[in-house]
C-alpha cells in the first residue's frame, strides 16, 4: 500500500471517482511546492493530509485563475469560477474534480465551506492589483486575500471552535510567507509587469522601478532587499507561536512550514541582489533535514499513543 493510499483510506475516501479526484490534486499541489507536500503527507495525521491537499489545490486554482492572462480574461475567468463554485456550495454537488474535493472535505470540517466562502469574496483583491502605493495598502492586501488564503488550510488545524487568537497568530506567519514570497519571485513578477513592492519602500532606499528590471545592483537596492528579508524573517520568527494553539499532532506540520521559510528566508539573503534575477532556493540538504527532523517528532508522537485521529467537526 502506497503511503497516498494509506492516507485515502485513513479520510474515508472510498468511492473511485473521489479518490481520484483527490489524486489529481494530489499531483498538483506536488508540483506546487514539493517541500510542503512532502510535509502534509509525512507531518499530519493521516485522514487529515488528504483534506489539507484539497484545501490547497482549491486555493491554488483560484489563485491561478486570478493570476494568468490579460486582464478581461481573468476576471471572466474569475467571475465563472465563482458563480460555480458558489452554486456548488449551495446545492453540495458538482462536476469539477477540484471542487469536489473541497465539498468532500467540507462535508468532515465544515468550517473550511465558510473559508472558502470568505476566499471568494474578497479574491477580486488579486484581480484588481496594481502594485502597493504604502505599506498600509499591502497591509490591507494581507487582510483582503493572503490570509483568507491561508485560512483555507490553517481551519482544518484545529478542531472544534477556533481559539482566541488563532487568527492573529495566522496573519503574522503568513505575513512573514508573503513578504518572503514578494522578494523571492521578484524578477519574475517584474517581468509579469508586476510591482510587489511599495514604493514608499523604493523611495526610502532610492530604488527605481526600472533599476529593479534592470537588476541593478546597487547599494540602495542591496539595502531595500535585506529591509524586505527582515521584515519576512522578524514575521516568520513571532509566527512560532501559532504551533501553541494546536493539538500536539499537527505542530510538527506548521514548525516544518515555519522552518522551511525560515531556510528559504536564509538561502535569499545569501543571493543578496542576485533576487534580482532569480529566486532562491534553499538546499534539498538543509530542506530534509527540516523534515527529518519533524517527521522524527511525529513517530515520537504515534508511538506515545498522543495522535489522535481528528473528529469531523
Amino acid at each position: 500500500m502506497s503511503i497516498w493510499t494509506s492516507r485515502l483510506d485513513a479520510a474515508g475516501i472510498h468511492d473511485p471517482r473521489m479518490r481520484d479526484d483527490f489524486t489529481r490534486q494530489r499531483a498538483v499541489v506536488a508540483r506546487y511546492k514539493r517541500a510542503a507536500y512532502a510535509a502534509v503527507l509525512l507531518l499530519l495525521p493521516r485522514p487529515l493530509a488528504p483534506h489539507v491537499i484539497a484545501a490547497v489545490a482549491f486555493m491554488h486554482h483560484t489563485d491561478n485563475l486570478l493570476d494568468q492572462g490579460p486582464l478581461p480574461q481573468r476576471a471572466a475567468a474569475y467571475a465563472a469560477w465563482e458563480k460555480e463554485v458558489n452554486q456548488a456550495l449551495a446545492t453540495g454537488t458538482s462536476d469539477h474534480p477540484v471542487i469536489r474535493p473541497l465539498l468532500h472535505t467540507g462535508a468532515c470540517h465544515p468550517r473550511l465551506l465558510v473559508h472558502a466562502k470568505d476566499f471568494l469574496r474578497t479574491a477580486t483583491t488579486e484581480l484588481e492589483f496594481t502594485g502597493f502605493g504604502t505599506e498600509s495598502d499591502y497591509q490591507r492586501y494581507l487582510d483582503e486575500y493572503s490570509l483568507p488564503a491561508f485560512l483555507l488550510v490553517a481551519g482544518l488545524l484545529v478542531p472544534g471552535d477556533e481559539p482566541a487568537g488563532y487568527r492573529a497568530a495566522c496573519r503574522t506567519y503568513i505575513d512573514g510567507s508573503q513578504r518572503l514570497d514578494f522578494v523571492n519571485d521578484l524578477a519574475e513578477d517584474l517581468s509579469d509587469g508586476r510591482l510587489t513592492i511599495p514604493e514608499d519602500a523604493l523611495l526610502s532606499h532610492g530604488v527605481t522601478r526600472a533599476g529593479l528590471v534592470q537588476a541593478q545592483d546597487t547599494p540602495g537596492a542591496r539595502a531595500l532587499l535585506r529591509h524586505l528579508l527582515q521584515q519576512a524573517r522578524a514575521a516568520l520568527a513571532a509566527s512560532h507561536c501559532v504551533t501553541g494553539f494546536l493539538p500536539p499532532a499537527n505542530r510538527p506540520f506548521v514548525r516544518a512550514l515555519i522552518a522551511l521559510e525560515e531556510a528559504t528566508t536564509d538561502a535569499a539573503e545569501a543571493k543578496g541582489p542576485g533576487l534580482l534575477t532569480a529566486p532562491a532556493r534553499p538546499a534539498v540538504s538543509a530542506m530534509l533535514k527540516i523534515l527529518l527532523r519533524e517527521y522524527r517528532h511525529t513517530r515520537r508522537l504515534r508511538r506515545s499513543g498522543r495522535v489522535r485521529s481528528p473528529r469531523p467537526e
